[in-house]
């Protein structure tokens, strides 16, 4: 078994660990390797993601273009996250995001077709599935609490505290995106919290 599938079946053990090893390779059979340089797409808007990716080394990003051009920032996906716009994923229509590696980037890829597969041969599966869709829920919804219940230095220090290791990894301009405010406003909370 390959080093990256080998490091995503040792992420779905530690999740669900029932599944028995000869479940694990029969659905490690099923997965795919794809490499991915810096700036380059995992899925563009308007196209159908026909996978999940589970990032075993990189950084991806997840934006969406308004009308006017400018660029939203949803998300950073680091090593072990699954770079996915679910929605879209299950119901198999097309994103709305983009997804583009900000490094070099290393996904095991898992098919629509072949999670059904998984779903339907290999029961236990199915708890598997539901976790990481609760997991993908909670980050969603904190996501959206987060512009409902707090401040702009409030969202950041939330992202320092979740996210120190990203801090270094995404480009400011980035972080303000993701953030919903204007540069300024970042060097001013930033300066603010440094007085303390």
């Amino acid at each position: 078994m390959q080093v990256e599938i080998k490091t995503y079946i040792n992420s779905v053990k530690s999740i669900c660990p029932e599944l028995t090893e000869q479940e694990l390779i029969k659905f490690s059979e099923k997965l795919t390797i794809l490499s991915l340089k810096k700036k380059e797409y995992f899925t563009q808007a308007g196209q159908l993601q026909n996978a999940v990716g589970f990032i075993v080394s990189g950084l991806i990003r997840s934006y969406y273009i308004d009308d006017k051009g400018n660029e939203s920032t949803v998300r950073f996906y680091a090593e072990k996250d699954y770079a996915t716009h679910y929605t879209a994923f299950i119901t198999q229509q097309p994103s709305k995001y983009i997804f583009q590696c900000l490094d070099n980037t290393v996904l095991v890829l898992l098919s629509y077709e072949n999670m059904q597969l998984a779903y339907k041969h290999i029961p236990i599966f199915e708890k598997y599935g539901r976790l990481i869709t609760e997991k993908i829920l909670k980050m969603q919804q904190h996501r959206i609490e987060s512009f409902v219940f707090q401040t702009a230095e409030e969202r950041y220090l939330d992202f320092m505290k979740h996210h120190p290791d990203l801090y270094n990894r995404v480009s400011l301009s980035h972080l303000c995106s993701y953030l919903g405010i204007e540069r300024q406003t970042l060097t001013r909370i930033r300066q603010k919290l440094a007085r303390k």
